[in-house]
This record gives structure tokens, C-alpha cells and sequence, in this order.
């Protein structure tokens, strides 16, 4: 009788506007190396891609070779998993189409699955976060960009070309702030970081009360945050009226999908209380009525660094198995 070896281990990778992050997880989940590099060093797409796999390469080789690597995915903005590739992405170095899942396939010689970072937050939390268990919720990525999934009837809900849920590019302002998108108007323009910070100049400009956040020459949503819990009134002004139209937002997609559950993770939502509390009110109050009070505000029990990792690993598991070296 033949022996069959079983790759017991894939790679996970979360490319971020900030930082990419690259690990070996095992079949349980277990994150067993792991490292990154900033994103930001690489704006040209070839040079990132030959970093990326050079560095993957490395970390195989040093941990048991690549007999022992079944396949990789790979979290990354505007990806569409269909196509297995980066679409135009407003918030990325890399403009147009980027063939992102071929040219690291054609580098690593393993099978590569590319997902939308939302989708593979996703797959994070029902496998392994507070969604396990469940078979409809919506999943919210507040960073940079907004962005969504929907976990519908147990799978992802990608649509018909692979663009499903993408939320914050859905008008909630007519002729409104302009959105990296192009469109005016869009959730994300109002509740992503940039967002978060025209929000916090109109607020301050509206005003002469003082407010820690006069004094800070490059301001970030995670300073405001911390001036809320300092009890500054227009901090916690900003965070209100940001978690207001979030709120506005998801009480419309809530009524569409009719989820289990909601649950926020990124950057922003450590803000807690300042964002959710309005934004749960906002939701509350325009919500279809005969699913008012039923919906769960959930914040990710996740570690913010291992989540897309996780979420990678659980699309490369997914992914035909195929090598060049194996």
C-alpha cells in the first residue's frame, strides 16, 4: 500500500495599506511563524510581489520545507476571490487590475487563493471567533477603508462578479464628501479613517471650545479615541456623529440581510463606547421594526494581527492543491 503524504500546513498572508504580515498556520489554527515587512516600502507591484515571496520562501525553508506547505491565501483590499484579483483598490499603492493569485502562484510554485480582507475576517470569526456557530452575520472592517462581508445561509455571499457587501461605497449623503472611490456621498467617506478625521476639522472648526485635539499636528481616529476616554467633549462629538451615520448605514443593510449578529473589528472600533453606543441608537431607530432589538453588536474577539492571518489560512485550506515542487 502507497504512503500519501497530507500537507498539514498552509500560508496565510494579510496585506494591509500599513504592513504586510506572513505566517505558517496549521490545520488547528495554530500560527507556527510568523513575520512581516511595510507595505508602504513597495509601491511598485512586481517589487512587493518578489519581496513577499522571497520572505515566504525563507520562512518555509526554515521551518520543515515545502513538503510540508499545502497551499497559501491571501488577504488583500478590493480582491475579488473569483478572479483572484486586486480590482482598483482606492486605498492601495497598485492601481487597476492586479493579477495578484498568478504571479505569486507563478513565484512560489503553490496554490494561491487572494480574498477580500472583509471576506477573510469572515472566515476568521466563524471559525475560529465569536461567529463560530453561526450561519448569517455581517462582519464590519473599520481601518483605512470600510470594509464588509456578509456570512449568508453558511457560506460568504460574494455575488455574481465577486463584489458583494461592499458597503462603504454605498451613498449615504447625496453629493457628500468625495470618496477615494470617486463617488460622493459614500459611507466609507464619512466613517473610515479619513473620514473620521474631516469629521474631527469640521467639528473643531464649528467651535472654539477647547479640545486636546487642536494640539496635535498629525491627528489619527486612535488620538481622538483616547480623548474621548479623557472626557474632551469634541472628541467624543466626532466619534458621535461618526457612529451615527454607521449607524444609518447598517440599519439599511441589516434590513436587506436580516442578520444573526454584526461584529466590527479594525482600528476605528477601539473606540468602543463613542462609536457603537451612537451607532447602535442611529441603527435601533431606523432598523426594518420587525427585527429591531434582535440584531447583536459584536466586537471581535480576534487579536487585530492574527485575524487576517487566520482568515488567509482558512481560504487556503479551500484551495485546490497543486505544487511545482511536489
Amino acid at each position: 500500500m502507497n504512503e500519501v503524504s497530507i500537507n498539514k500546513r498552509v500560508i496565510g498572508v494579510d496585506v494591509s495599506l500599513e504592513t504586510t504580515t506572513y505566517a505558517i498556520v496549521d490545520v488547528r489554527g495554530n500560527i507556527m511563524a510568523q513575520d512581516s515587512f511595510p507595505t508602504e516600502d513597495y509601491p511598485d507591484i512586481n517589487a512587493f510581489v518578489a519581496k513577499l515571496s522571497d520572505d515566504v520562501m525563507s520562512m518555509i525553508e526554515s521551518n520543515g520545507g515545502y513538503d510540508t506547505i499545502r497551499s497559501v491565501g491571501v488577504s488583500v483590499p478590493s480582491a475579488n476571490f473569483q478572479t483572484g484579483c486586486i480590482v482598483n483598490a482606492p486605498n492601495m499603492p497598485w492601481k487597476g487590475i492586479i493579477p495578484l493569485s498568478a504571479m505569486l502562484r507563478d513565484r512560489l510554485g503553490l496554490a494561491t487563493a487572494v480574498g477580500n480582507n472583509a471576506n477573510i475576517v469572515a472566515l476568521a470569526e466563524h471559525a475560529f471567533g465569536c461567529a463560530h456557530g453561526m450561519k448569517d452575520f455581517i462582519v464590519i472592517t473599520l481601518g483605512s477603508g470600510l470594509g464588509s462581508s456578509i456570512f449568508s445561509n453558511g457560506h460568504i455571499h460574494v455575488g455574481a462578479d465577486g463584489f458583494a457587501g461592499e458597503i462603504g461605497h454605498t451613498c449615504i449623503h447625496r453629493d457628500g464628501r468625495l470618496c477615494g472611490c470617486g463617488n460622493r456621498g459614500c459611507l466609507e467617506a464619512y466613517t473610515a479613517s479619513k473620514g473620521v478625521l474631516k469629521t474631527a476639522c469640521e467639528v473643531m472648526e464649528e467651535s472654539d471650545e477647547p479640545s486636546l485635539m487642536r494640539g496635535v499636528e498629525h491627528l489619527t481616529p486612535k488620538d481622538i479615541s483616547g480623548f474621548c476616554d479623557q472626557g474632551d467633549r469634541l472628541a467624543q462629538e466626532v466619534m458621535r456623529r461618526t457612529g451615527h451615520i454607521l449607524g444609518l448605514g447598517l440599519a439599511n443593510y441589516a434590513s436587506i440581510f436580516n442578520p444573526e449578529a454584526i461584529i466590527f473589528t479594525g482600528g476605528i472600533t477601539k473606540a468602543g463606547k463613542w462609536l457603537l453606543e451612537p451607532a447602535k441608537k442611529a441603527f435601533e431607530e431606523h432598523v426594518f421594526h420587525n427585527i429591531q432589538g434582535q440584531i447583536k453588536f459584536l466586537m471581535s474577539a480576534l487579536k487585530d494581527s492574527d485575524s487576517d492571518v487566520l482568515g488567509a489560512s482558512v481560504l487556503a485550506w479551500g484551495v485546490k492543491e497543486y505544487s511545482l515542487f511536489i
